[in-house]
């Protein structure tokens, strides 16, 4: 996980106003291998384990298996496509993939000089580091402080909570892409104070003006 990421992580247990606090037992690179985000506020720690950060509310339990997979043949141009509809061109920046959407992460990590992306899923934690991408998982809602993200892909499938946060968390000018998008999705997106620019395909797209 890049260092930088951990100032823009909040507490899963207090919510997305308070920020956490990084203890970094081995570093590579300015990635952070092994620590822990502590949160002053409850006193809760979250592990980072071989780049993957656990940012869980307690009580944490097994993680579950994920919806993303690694890229197949054939993911190069769902990548592409993912990176149009964000209309992301070049970095810096950092971009949120939730769900099954997270499985590209790499691909669109190389798709983009200087772009960061977060891969948010369980299944994540088995995959190898990869020097634009950051692994971990989050509940309750996404760990980071809203409107600091330049993008976000997330997996409707996943219910419309997930929906609300991708909105929640894009920065002004920034864009939501819902894949596998609830009958909802649009109004979720409205309710955050979004624009619709595309609704079609079980896709909707929407940007924060």
């Amino acid at each position: 996980m890049h260092q930088l990421l951990t100032d823009r992580q909040t507490s899963p247990r207090c919510g997305p106003d308070f920020g956490l606090v990084l203890l970094a037992d081995e570093m590579d690179d300015r990635r952070v291998r092994d620590g822990t985000l502590g949160c002053p506020n409850c006193r809760d720690a979250f592990p980072i384990r071989d780049g993957f950060a656990d940012v869980r509310a307690p009580p944490r339990g097994e993680l579950p298996a994920g919806r993303a997979t690694i890229p197949a043949d054939g993911s190069e141009e769902e990548a592409v496509r993912l990176q149009a509809l964000l209309d992301i061109r070049r970095g810096p920046g950092t971009v949120v993939l939730v769900g099954g959407p997270a499985g590209l992460a790499s691909l669109l990590a190389d798709s983009v000089d200087e772009l960061q992306v977060v891969a948010v899923d369980p299944a994540a934690r088995m995959w190898r580091d990869h020097p634009g991408v950051s692994r971990m998982t989050g509940f309750p809602g996404l760990p980071f402080f809203s409107r600091t993200m330049r993008g976000a892909v997330v997996d409707g499938a996943m219910g419309g909570d997930v929906v609300r946060e991708g909105a929640r968390v894009v920065a002004p000018g920034a864009r939501v892409v819902v894949v596998n998008a609830p009958s909802d999705a649009e109004e979720i997106l409205a309710d955050g104070g979004l624009s619709v620019l595309v609704a079609e395909s079980e896709t909707v797209v929407a940007t924060r003006g």
